[in-house]
Formats: C-alpha cells, sequence, structure tokens
C-alpha cells in the first residue's frame, strides 16, 4: 500500500474549466428513442430509494420498501431499485420488507450526516447497523479533519470503518460541497478508494450544492486512474439535486464515456435521490403512450 503522502501528491490538479467543457460536451449528445426506454429503466435499477427523515417510521419504511420492488403497478416489467436506504434503526424493518428480492438495505452511519463524533461512536453505529442486516453502509468523511490538511486521520476512520463492515460494502461519502474546490474532491476521492472504499459518493443531500456533473466528472475520472493504477472497479453514487429523468440520462452518459459500459450496472453505479423515480416513471409512460400522467398517479415515497 503506497503511502497517504504519496497518494496525495499522486492526486492530479484539476482543471476547472476543462471539466466543466467536458461536461458541457457530453451533455448535449442526443439519445435515440429506443436507447432512451432502455436508459430509463436503468436508472431505475440504480437507484438507492431513500428516506432519512427525523419523521421516518416503519410503516413509511415499509412504504418505500414496496416501491422499491415494484416501482408502479401498471408497469409490471420495470426493475427494481438497487437498494432502500434508511437510518440505522430502520435497517431491520427495511431488511425483513424486503425479504425475497435482491434489493440492498444500505444504511448511513458515522453520524450522518455532520460526521460530528467520536470514532468509538462511528464504529459502534456501523457495527449496529450491519448486525441489524445492512448489507451496504453510507458512511460520512470528517470533513473539518480533512480541511485542516489532517489526511491521515481521515484515511485511517475510513479503514476503521470499512473492517467493521464485515461482508458489507462501504460507500464513503464526500460532502462534496463542503470540500470548497475541485481538487479537494480528487484528494478526498483518491483517499477514500485506497482506504478501502467500495463506492465513493458525492452528498448526504442534506448540504448545498450537493451532487453537481462536474464533481462527479472528478469522481469518475479517479475511480479510473484507480482501476488502471490497482485493479480494482470502485463504484459512483452522485446523491442529492437530481431530479429529473433527463438529468439523470446525463449523468448516464457522463459515466459510459469516462468509464466505459462495465460500470453501466448497479453493482458500480447509484443514484442517491428522493423524487427521481417518479420523474423516471412519468418518462417512460410518456414513451409508452406518448402522453404524461400526472403527478398524481404516483405515490409520493
Amino acid at each position: 500500500m503506497a503511502s497517504i503522502k504519496s497518494i496525495l501528491s499522486n492526486s492530479p490538479t484539476i482543471d476547472q474549466v476543462g471539466i466543466e467543457e467536458r461536461v458541457s460536451r457530453l451533455t448535449k449528445r442526443s439519445i435515440k428513442a429506443s436507447s432512451k426506454m432502455d436508459a430509463l429503466r436503468m436508472a431505475i435499477s440504480m437507484m438507492d430509494l431513500t428516506t432519512l427523515d427525523a419523521k421516518d417510521t416503519p410503516g413509511k419504511v415499509k412504504q418505500l420498501c414496496s416501491k422499491a420492488i415494484r416501482p408502479h403497478e401498471s408497469l409490471p416489467d420495470i426493475p427494481s431499485a438497487a437498494a432502500v436506504c434508511v437510518y440505522p434503526n430502520m435497517v431491520a424493518i427495511a431488511k425483513k420488507a424486503l425479504i425475497g428480492t435482491k434489493i440492498k438495505v444500505a444504511s448511513v452511519a458515522t453520524a450522518f450526516p455532520s460526521g460530528m463524533s467520536t470514532r468509538d461512536i462511528k464504529l459502534r453505529e456501523t457495527k449496529y447497523a450491519v448486525a441489524e442486516g445492512a448489507d451496504e453502509i453510507d458512511m460520512v468523511i470528517s470533513r473539518g479533519h480533512f480541511l485542516m490538511g489532517e489526511f491521515n486521520y481521515v484515511f485511517d476512520e475510513i479503514a476503521a470503518i470499512k473492517e467493521v463492515c464485515g461482508k458489507a460494502h462501504l460507500k464513503v461519502i464526500l460532502e462534496t460541497g463542503e470540500l470548497s474546490t475541485l481538487d479537494n474532491v480528487r484528494k478526498a476521492s483518491d483517499l477514500a478508494m485506497y482506504a478501502g472504499a467500495d463506492f465513493i459518493k458525492t452528498s448526504t443531500g442534506k448540504i448545498q450544492p450537493a451532487a453537481t456533473l462536474p464533481v462527479t466528472l472528478v469522481m469518475l475520472e479517479a475511480i479510473r486512474d484507480f482501476y488502471y493504477n490497482e485493479g480494482k472497479m470502485i463504484g459512483m453514487k452522485p446523491a442529492g439535486g437530481i431530479a429529473t429523468a433527463k438529468l439523470a440520462l446525463q449523468y448516464l452518459v457522463v459515466l459510459r464515456e469516462t468509464l466505459g459500459e462495465a460500470w453501466l450496472t448497479p453493482d458500480f453505479f447509484r443514484f442517491g435521490a428522493s423524487s427521481l423515480a417518479n420523474d423516471l416513471l412519468m418518462q417512460i409512460q410518456k414513451q409508452n403512450t406518448g402522453v404524461y400522467q400526472s403527478g398524481e398517479y404516483f405515490s409520493k415515497d
């Protein structure tokens, strides 16, 4: 394993203008009608349906699980979502509701969304979520330590959380809206992957800006370089602010052009969004019928 100093010294300086110009070019590409339907269905299969509110109840979680299994009753051929993401105390409820399916249960942990707690508490919370049945853990990095340049602290914390995850996959949330620069996004991406992340994730969805295409492109390029250097595929999860099918398809274009078709699978790409599913379903209905349905025909959760 390379030292943290060498890992970060190899993180390239990011040309923000170049990143923005590439995103602009890629998002102007048109998608043929036949390919568009495939892409819409793919986007649904990549969704982590999420509820992370203080007012979450067992009933709300069960309803979300039902939607993950069958996104819309009138569209039985639509794929299920990839996962349901909840707080640790709701993991067992989601796990039970999803018995017999391939849908994963993801749990946020490590004092989500702020990360402002002790490592001992973060480890215990992660262990609890895994013991309750979580297949995936979405942790947040300690942004304060990162911004102070305490990279060893951040690396060691990710590695410690990864160790207690056991067989559960680890998604590391960078909270890119608080990292200030694309250079910091690249450094945090590299740090997380070398520390053991199975996925890197943009945001908690609680801070603005959340996911953006330029930030996502920087993270995808970090994943590409890590694969070239280490031979290991790492997943990507943009989260927060992706509310329309049009925007989701733009993310898929950037993904394909940066990492290739091998990453076009829920195993390596996820959308973290609360409202995206309904717009994807409305677009699919439009492709099928030629007209939009009212949003009232779709569940809010």
